[in-house]
This record gives C-alpha cells, sequence and structure tokens, in this order.
C-alpha cells in the first residue's frame, strides 16, 4: 500500500483551487436545478450544506478541546444573492481559519481517530473537491478530481469513513477487495469480515489458501473515489471477481 505523503499545504492548495471552483458552477446552475448525484437536493439545497459545515469548521476545530460542539443553529435560508455571498465568505474565512491551525492542535472529531485538526484540514479538502464534482455535474461539466487529492480521498474512505461505521453498502460479506488507481501509481488491499474491515499493507503475503471471495476494480483514483462516494456506479470501473465487495465499501 502506497502512503500518501498528503500534508496541511496539501490540503489547503486543494481547497483554494475547488472553493472557487464549486462558487462557480452554483452560481451557474441556479437554486433550483437537481444535484443528481445528491438525489433530492437542489444547488439551493448544496449551497446551505456547504455554508453549514464551513462555519462549524471555522468556529470549532480552532477551539483547542476533543469536546463536541453544540449542534449548530440553522437560520433561515437568505435570497439566493446572498446565499452565495455567504457561501463565498464562510469559504474564504475557513480557509484562513485552517491555514493559521496547527494540524496537531487538539479539536473534536467525529471518527475514533487522534482527535486534532489537521483531520478538518483534509476533511475539508475532501468536502469541497466532491461537491465541487457535484456542482459542475450539475451544470453539465464535470472535470476529474486531480489524481493525488483522489488518492488521499479513496484513503480517507477506508481510514475513517468505514471504520466509523459510516458504510452504506452490505455489512455481511467476507473477502478481499483490491483498488487500484491507474494514473497516480496507488493500489489498496481490504478485507472484509462482515461488519468488520481492515486496511492491508500491500506488503502482507495474502495466503493462497486463503478462500474467501475477491474482487478487484481498477481505474483512474478519481472514479474509485466518485464510485465509493456514490456520485458514479461502479460500472465506471472495470470490476473482476465478486462485484459485491465493492459495493460494500461504498460510503456516500
Amino acid at each position: 500500500m502506497n502512503r500518501l505523503n498528503a500534508t496541511k499545504d496539501f490540503w489547503l492548495a486543494a481547497l483554494r483551487a475547488d472553493g472557487p471552483a464549486l462558487q462557480e458552477a452554483v452560481t451557474e446552475t441556479g437554486p433550483g436545478t437537481p444535484v443528481a448525484a445528491c438525489p433530492g437536493w437542489t444547488v439551493s439545497d448544496l449551497v446551505a450544506h456547504l455554508t453549514t459545515v464551513l462555519r462549524q469548521v471555522r468556529e470549532n476545530a480552532p477551539r483547542g478541546t476533543v469536546e463536541k460542539p453544540a449542534d449548530p443553529d440553522r437560520p433561515p435560508r437568505p435570497e439566493w444573492t446572498e446565499a452565495l455571498d455567504t457561501l463565498r465568505r464562510e469559504m474564504t474565512g475557513t480557509i484562513e481559519t485552517l491555514d493559521a491551525l496547527d494540524p496537531d492542535l487538539l479539536a473534536w472529531t467525529w471518527p475514533a481517530q487522534a482527535k486534532k485538526a489537521g483531520f478538518w484540514q483534509r476533511r475539508l479538502a475532501h468536502e469541497i473537491s466532491v461537491h465541487r464534482w457535484d456542482a459542475e455535474a450539475a451544470a453539465g461539466r464535470a472535470t476529474p478530481i486531480e489524481a493525488k487529492l483522489a488518492a488521499d480521498g479513496v484513503y480517507e474512505v477506508l481510514d475513517t469513513w468505514l471504520p466509523a461505521g459510516r458504510r452504506k453498502g452490505p455489512t455481511d460479506l467476507h473477502g478481499v477487495v483490491h483498488l487500484v488507481a491507474t494514473d497516480a501509481s496507488y493500489e489498496w488491499f481490504v478485507r472484509l469480515r462482515g461488519a468488520g474491515i481492515a486496511l492491508l499493507d500491500t506488503g502482507t503475503i495474502l495466503d493462497s489458501d486463503d478462500h474467501h471471495a475477491r474482487a478487484e476494480a481498477t481505474g483512474t483514483a478519481g472514479d474509485l473515489l466518485l464510485a465509493l462516494m456514490g456520485r458514479v456506479e461502479p460500472d465506471i470501473l472495470h470490476v473482476t471477481g465478486d462485484p459485491r465487495l465493492f459495493t460494500a465499501l461504498r460510503a456516500g
């Protein structure tokens, strides 16, 4: 398993690139445009969601405590022009806040991992990149997620979302899934044990006598991430073996 050297600067650079692109896409489409990648949502819903998430992170990540913050207030939605301006201000303010934070600062996080601000620097980079794709898809012009960022997004699904119980796929399957990113020179082996999951090192010797079902899914890092996050169907990938094993990894 090739481990990424993702850093605060890497994630913030992604935010600075994807943030303006997302804002451009939602401005282009308008509030009532359906977001097919998020069933039941319109672009207005997407903007409201992102504004809330950004505000929560901006207000809570710098607190220096691992205590869970209070649930946020949800004020009435403003008019569309004001909603876009609020999203722009929250995007700018949140990026500035994350840039000022030491990744090792104590912070509340939802998975059972080290409770540090670096979690939010990473999480926001992927939150915005995937929703940027959502917004551009709604505008009919989705562009790929950058390969190294997408590969780190696959890692986040496997090392954060799934162990935290945020699986949307079946939880009764056993087997090994091999994911291969064709454009980023990364691969992952994941062992499913019903509700349990383990991300394996590629140096781990897989016993030839292990007769658990196997599956391999191959595609670009971006397509792997989008399929894992439920944005595209797995048939965008080349899947061999038992395809149900791949669906068991879906987190969105």
